[in-house]
C-alpha cells in the first residue's frame, strides 16, 4: 500500500483544524474495505442522490477490478485508520494533459478542517506528476452547492462554463478549471 508522506498542507487550517490535518495520512492505494467507507462518506454528506452515490462506488469497483487501466486514481485521507475524505481523478480521453477531478468529498464531521484542501493539493501534485496541465471539476448550480463552488474558487479554480438546466430544470452544470504550473519551466 502506498502512503503519500511528502504531501504537506501549504495553507494554515482554520481554528481547530490543524490537529486533524497534522494527524491525517494520505494514501493512494485502494483496498476492498474502502468501498463501504467511500459509500458511507458520500451518502453521509447529504448532497448526493442514491444514483450519484452508486456512481462513486462504481468508480471504486472499477479501480479495484482493473487497477491503473481503469483510468481512475484515488487519494484517501485517513484519521486513526478511518477514511475521512477522498478524491478520485483521471485523465480525460483524447486530450493532452487534461484531467477530471471526478469526486472530492469529506466526511461531514471533518468538513471545514482543511481535509478537502489537503486532498485538493495532493490531487494537483499527483496530476502534475503524471503530466497533467489542467484539472476540470463539474458541480451543480443549485444553491446548496454554493459552498462547494466557493471551495473550488478558494483553491484556485475558475468557472469556465455553465450549462443551463443540464442535470434537470433549474439545475445547471458548472464547470471549473485550474491550470497547473509546469514543474519544468514554471509556466502556467
Amino acid at each position: 500500500m502506498s502512503t503519500l508522506s511528502t504531501i504537506k498542507n501549504s495553507q494554515p487550517a482554520r481554528a481547530g483544524g490543524a490537529a486533524v490535518i497534522d494527524m491525517c495520512v494520505l494514501r493512494n492505494a485502494l483496498i476492498a474495505g474502502d468501498r463501504g467507507a467511500i459509500e458511507s462518506l458520500v451518502a453521509g454528506t447529504g448532497f448526493f442522490h442514491p444514483a450519484e452515490v452508486a456512481v462513486a462506488v462504481e468508480l471504486v469497483d472499477e479501480r479495484l477490478a482493473r487497477g491503473p487501466a481503469s483510468g481512475y486514481e484515488f487519494l484517501l485521507a485517513e484519521l486513526d485508520g478511518e477514511v475521512i475524505g477522498y478524491a478520485c481523478y483521471g485523465p480525460i480521453a483524447c486530450t493532452t494533459g487534461s484531467y477530471d477531478l471526478f469526486w472530492i468529498a469529506v466526511d461531514a464531521r471533518f468538513q471545514r478542517h482543511g481535509v478537502g484542501r489537503l486532498l485538493m493539493r495532493a490531487a494537483e501534485t499527483e496530476v502534475a506528476r503524471l503530466g497533467g496541465r489542467r484539472i476540470y471539476i463539474d458541480t451543480s448550480g443549485k444553491p446548496q452547492y454554493e459552498p462547494t463552488r466557493a471551495f473550488y474558487e478558494r483553491n484556485g479554480f475558475v468557472c469556465e462554463a455553465r450549462l443551463v438546466d443540464f442535470y434537470a430544470p433549474g439545475d445547471d452544470r458548472v464547470i471549473f478549471v485550474n491550470t497547473l504550473l509546469s514543474e519544468s519551466n514554471g509556466d502556467a
